[in-house]
């Protein structure tokens, strides 16, 4: 079976400005992938170019299979990658019904994600749901995010800094989402988030960057069992 994602020698950033430089990474079917670093190393970048909101300067990029670095942002997410950006960018002015209702869209063969079906994710959105986006805690706008991306049925989603900001009775209840999720049937995930040990404990495999580049890449466990090269490799323990 093809990887749900796969890197070669991927170069990209915004206009002239390189910010991965020859970066390669791959994704299995329902993997889950943490990416961690400090701050201003690429981590958004990465998640950025495969949605295809970069400028790709060298590389190729591959989902399913299928060649996509030629492809528009929404045909990319046509064919089954959902993105919980930083910002979440859900609508104000719509209900949590409308804000789910807008972004949903039938995928043959994938799981079927419906508001009922988020609302078992997030209850305390369901309790919310005729109320407007702009009327929403930070917390509850973080699961209208997540909860929007998965009404696209996707197979893969990408999730940039879901955590940021967010209480910890929140990032409790996120993070027990987020294992759900990963029991999903064909679900892979791609996190990228500051509370690195939390981003362990939740994916199989991490890749840590700095400066554009890949400086680990391995299963999550060992840097788990070791704060201290944790530490080393991000500069800061998670």
């Amino acid at each position: 079976m093809a990887e749900s994602l796969k890197f070669t020698g991927v170069s990209a950033g915004y206009g002239e400005t390189v910010v991965l430089e020859n970066v390669s990474v791959s994704l299995a079917p329902g993997g889950t992938l943490a990416v961690l670093g400090r701050n201003g190393v690429g981590k958004t970048t990465l998640l950025a170019t495969m949605m295809g909101h970069t400028r790709l300067h060298s590389g190729s990029i591959a989902f399913e299979g299928r060649p996509i670095e030629s492809l528009p942002t929404y045909r990319r997410a046509l064919l089954g990658i959902g993105y919980v950006p930083q910002e979440r960018e859900i609508f104000p002015s719509l209900s949590v019904d409308e804000n789910l209702t807008v972004a949903a869209r039938a995928s043959g063969g994938r799981s079927k994600w419906t508001q009922e079906r988020v609302f078992e994710l997030f209850p305390q959105l369901g309790n919310r749901r005729r109320n407007m986006g702009n009327q929403l805690s930070g917390g509850e706008q973080q699961m209208l995010a997540v909860g929007r991306a998965l009404m696209g049925n996707p197979s893969l989603l990408l999730m940039d800094e879901p955590l940021e900001g967010l209480a910890p009775v929140i990032i409790d209840s996120l993070i027990a989402a987020f294992h759900r999720l990963r029991q999903d049937d064909g679900l892979a995930v791609v996190l990228v988030e500051q509370h690195a040990r939390l981003a362990l404990e939740f994916a199989e495999r991490a890749i840590i960057l700095d400066r554009g580049k890949i400086m680990y890449d391995a299963p999550s466990r060992p840097l788990l069992d070791d704060p201290q090269k944790l530490a080393d490799l991000i500069g800061v323990a998670g």
